[in-house]
């Protein structure tokens, strides 16, 4: 049986264990989202909630949940968890291994705020990166191409810079790292200008428009992106949905991979130091796991992250953390586990 853990993590053990005994993804998904929400109060705001009964007026939080917090707040393993780890107890050591990977994470490379699609300010953002014990964040909203997700404008960007040069000094130790998801162009080049590429910490390059362009096409346009200086990770290379999603401008349907030479791509990744994203989104899970065990093969970085729209969303980093684990991606090649100097001397 497991040690006691704090209320939030022994929720997500819960969802961990009901995900891989495939019970019902409602289920799984009430306990994520009571962590989420568990992760957003302070040890006072808890105990007020607990002395006074109240737990269940959170939303997100119902009998189930509450049980599991009151308990695991006492110091106690929660009955709930305890039986589950009984009835599949041959999944005990994965979930074992998925939190100390976890562990290993000092935060997110790929979030995103209200100033492009994400639904909320960068402060809220950023205060729930730190409930989850994240030393960073990186704030990558989109760039100017992609006008249905609001993305930035170079003068919308140089105004963000200075809302978070202010946000970094109220909020230390912790950091925002100024950061952007840059559109890959159809001919490779990157969606802003090279100055204030320049200028950011964290620069994710993904695709989002001609997904369906032949291998030939779509390999060149990522090994030109990857060869960037200013390139530091390649976003969800695949660009597929593996479930439909709402958006603010409908609904999306599932979406097959792109077609690229996967080798070749993860090959000039290795070459540039350009770090292969593992995109936490349940919706993407990006790359497949074939393509992830092939780029660990070929010695790439990869950066795990959330591509959180949402503060919630920031508590996604346990998928991505399975799928390399899994992949046998080894932990020290992981680039948001080191400290924050460290993997700013690597974008440098």
């Amino acid at each position: 049986m497991t040690a006691p853990l704090p209320p939030a993590a022994a929720l997500r053990r819960i969802a961990f264990l009901l995900e891989r005994a495939r019970e019902p993804s409602y289920r799984v998904q009430a306990f994520r989202t009571a962590a989420a929400v568990v992760d957003g109060l302070d040890d006072e705001q808890l105990d007020l909630k607990i002395r006074t009964n109240t737990l269940k007026d959170l939303r997100g939080v119902g009998p189930k949940t509450a049980a599991v917090v009151v308990q695991a707040h006492k110091g106690q393993v929660p009955e709930y968890l305890a039986t589950l780890e009984q009835a599949y107890a041959e999944l005990v050591p994965a979930a074992d291994d998925v939190a100390e990977f976890r562990t290993a994470l000092r935060g997110d490379l790929h979030v995103h705020s209200d100033w492009s699609d994400g639904g909320s300010p960068i402060r809220e953002m950023a205060e729930a990166a730190m409930a989850l014990g994240h030393e960073y964040m990186a704030l990558t909203d989109h760039s100017p191409r992609l006008t249905v997700a609001n993305g930035l404008s170079p003068a919308r960007l140089e105004k963000q810079l200075d809302v978070v040069a202010a946000l970094n000094e109220e909020l230390a130790p912790f950091r925002i790292l100024t950061g952007i998801e840059c559109d890959i162009n159809v001919d490779g080049s990157l969606d802003q200008t090279d100055e204030l590429l320049g200028r950011l910490d964290v620069v994710v390059a993904s695709v989002h428009s001609d997904l369906r362009a032949d291998s030939k096409s779509m390999t060149a346009r990522m090994l030109s992106a990857v060869a960037n200086p200013h390139t530091d990770i390649l976003g969800h290379c695949t660009g597929r949905l593996v479930i439909g999603r709402r958006q603010r401008n409908g609904t999306q349907r599932p979406r097959p991979e792109s077609d690229f030479d996967a080798a070749a791509v993860f090959e000039a990744c290795v070459e540039h130091g350009t770090a292969v994203e593992i995109n936490s989104r349940p919706e993407r899970l990006d790359p497949p796991k074939r393509l992830l065990a092939l780029a660990v093969e070929l010695g790439c970085e990869f950066a795990i992250d959330t591509d959180a729209h949402a503060p919630g969303q920031l508590d996604w980093q346990g998928n991505g953390c399975e799928r390399a684990l899994e992949c046998g991606v080894p932990v020290e090649r992981v680039v948001n586990t080191w400290p924050a100097e460290e993997l700013l001397d690597w974008t440098r």
